[in-house]
């Protein structure tokens, strides 16, 4: 069987695994982010409409989502290194084939597959601190981690408009193989398995593990809040380089800086959280909801005496500062809330939780057909209003503290 002879990592590799490994964590942000720039590009270059080439990434969102709602019960059943590795190839072969289609239904089938495999590699990263590290020390290992994997929003985008500019949209997908077989080489020489107790793969033991896990309000509220933060985030993806590259008439390498700037931003917000770990839950996050209310309705009062690339920017830098801070907050609380089925819950978390900001991302922006900051700014507005219910009902029936 492949990969049979590699056994249980030791203590001694803790480090340079734990190195590893966040290097895995940004994957799902290079998946989402690095050709970005490139999508007015994809669309002329397919003869497809704007709408389809936006499906390519609701599409690997959805089946991102998907595949962790079930990857933690294999991984907890399974353990994490082989199915992690396995994924890694058929990750990178599927980003090969993407690159050489010449068909958007082929680049469809392309991006569900390399959705499915990225849960799978995420959601064992996930669960590799709650295998190794207990307490305090896992809870600022998870805390770190989301900060880590804002890497991927940050340079991705910076990245990949440059390589759109120089060769083209597909050589973003060849970007992705490569880094892909590197994630797999790196695993291979210095990780291992790390899974302690492996539980029985049965229907009901399954169904149990989830009936329990979304039993807990706390944790259902949380993924709700996972899913409205990175909302945030997507929609802009989703809607901002058509807006600079078409409205505004900008090239991909501005369109790659943007994203840029706002992958600074959602890290930022990691490091708020982190930062203010120690405070009280609740609190705290009411008050990053109601700074982003106030900027959101900033944003769109100004769009009416000022509005440009760098308004636009500057008003979605400071809001997605206030959605990287909540994410934190709740993504830690998720992922340490069940360590003893880690697997499973960090699938939940993830599963949900994007599942929630696609639908939701690519909805709102199907719905607005953002052309403007006022527009951008409307598609804000309405995320965050969803975002103040789920928090005041979280707070006031199921007593989130």
């Amino acid at each position: 069987m492949l990969f049979q002879g590699m056994g249980k990592l030791s203590p001694g590799k803790y480090n340079i695994a734990t190195v590893v490994v966040y290097f895995i964590v940004p994957i799902s942000g290079f998946g989402t982010d690095i050709y970005l720039p490139s999508m007015p590009a994809m669309a002329h270059d397919l003869r497809v409409s704007d709408g389809a080439v936006q499906l390519t990434l609701s599409l690997f969102l959805v089946s991102y989502g998907l595949s962790q709602l079930i990857s933690g019960s294999f991984l907890d059943a399974f353990g994490r290194y082989r199915i992690s590795m396995t994924a890694l190839l058929v990750f990178s072969a599927s980003c090969l084939a993407t690159a050489w289609s010449k068909h958007i239904a082929l680049i469809y089938a392309m991006r569900v597959l390399q959705g499915l495999c990225v849960g799978f590699i995420v959601v064992a990263a996930r669960a590799f601190f709650s295998d190794i590290y207990e307490g305090e020390k896992r809870r600022g290992y998870i805390s770190l981690m989301t900060i880590v994997w804002s890497v991927g929003p940050i340079v991705a985008p910076f990245v990949g408009g440059y390589l759109e500019h120089s060769f083209g949209w597909r050589s973003n997908f060849y970007a992705l193989a490569i880094y892909g077989l590197l994630l797999f080489t790196l695993q291979g020489i210095f990780s291992g398995e790390t899974i302690r107790i492996r539980a029985a793969l049965h229907f009901r033991t399954v169904l149990g593990n989830y009936r329990k896990i979304l039993s807990a309000a706390d944790f259902v509220a949380g993924l709700l809040m996972l899913g409205l933060s990175y909302a945030m985030i997507m929609f802009f993806s989703l809607t901002g380089p058509f807006v600079i590259e078409h409205t505004m008439h900008y090239s991909p390498v501005v369109a790659g800086y943007v994203s840029l700037l706002l992958g600074a931003a959602w890290m930022c917000g990691g490091f708020f959280g982190k930062g203010l770990i120690r405070r009280p839950f609740l609190p705290k996050n009411r008050v990053g909801y109601l700074i982003q209310g106030l900027l959101v309705l900033a944003m769109m009062a100004a769009s009416f005496w000022l509005s440009n690339v760098w308004t636009m920017v500057a008003f979605a830098f400071v809001i997605h500062v206030t959605a990287g801070f909540v994410f934190n907050n709740y993504f830690t609380y998720c992922l340490a809330r069940f360590p003893q089925a880690a697997g499973t819950a960090g699938g939940l978390a993830g599963g949900l939780a994007y599942t929630i900001t696609s639908l939701l991302s690519y909805g709102i922006a199907a719905t607005i057909r953002p052309v403007s900051q006022l527009e951008i700014g409307e598609g804000y507005f309405l995320i965050t209003l969803i975002g103040v219910v789920v928090l005041w009902v979280s707070g006031k029936r199921y007593g989130v503290k």
